[in-house]
Order: C-alpha cells, then structure tokens, then sequence
C-alpha cells in the first residue's frame, strides 16, 4: 500500500476505474481499513497494482502528455490522499519516479502524481 495526492477529479476518475474494472464502489473506504497486506486475488488491489505497472510502463510518455499547468494551479488544499495496492517494488519504483519527475519540474510531490495519474487515466486534472 502506498499513498497518492491527487485532486478530486483524478480521484473520481480513478474511482471510476476501479468500479469498472473491479466493482469497487468506494475508493476512499476501499483500502482504509486494509492492513499493509493485501489478500491474493482482492480485486480492487488487483486492479490499481496493474495500473501502477502501466504507469510505470508508460512514464515517459506519461510525463510528456501530462498537464503540469493545470495540477499546479491546484490549491495546496485541494488535494486528497488516495491509497493504492501494488508490488512492493513497484510502488517504490513509481514513488521513485514521481520525485525524480517532481525535482525536474520543482514542483511538489501532489502536482506531479496528479499530472501524472490524470494522464494514465486520460482525465483532466482539474474540474472548471
């Protein structure tokens, strides 16, 4: 398990992920009360550890469609804490990746998850 900062158009739209491809229908409480191990064949964490794979996968490419701009006009408090099932390894390695993207741009950590998800989930970052 680890933690994302997003803002609430990426969550509603990783919310929306989720129940399409798992039925999870609350992300928020989805994870919440799960301990720091997830049981073999859980859905839902199947599901965001496959799109942490792809966000891997995909990063540089990620990275160039995302919309930077947009997450950092985000209010600081207008982000909220997103929790996501991976590998181990693959959660450090996107952790990795999000701070290396974050010390590129010089922005914080919140803008550049939500730039980066926003895109693997082909979603606006923000709402108007």
């Amino acid at each position: 398990m680890f933690g994302v900062y997003v803002t609430d158009a990426v969550a509603d739209a990783l919310e929306d992920h989720l129940y399409e491809e798992a039925g999870v229908l609350d992300l928020e409480g989805y994870f919440a009360e799960t301990p720091d191990s997830i049981p073999a064949g859980d859905p839902g964490a199947e599901v965001t550890d496959a799109l942490v794979a792809d966000t891997l996968e995909a990063f540089p490419t990620l990275y160039d469609e995302a919309d930077f701009a947009a997450a950092e006009s985000v209010e600081h408090d207008g982000f909220d804490l997103v929790r996501l099932a991976a590998k181990p390894t693959r959660a450090s390695e996107l952790r990795d990746r999000f701070q290396a993207a974050a010390t590129v741009r010089d922005v914080d950590l919140r803008t550049v998850q939500t730039a980066i998800l926003a895109a693997a989930l082909a979603a606006e970052p923000t709402v108007d």
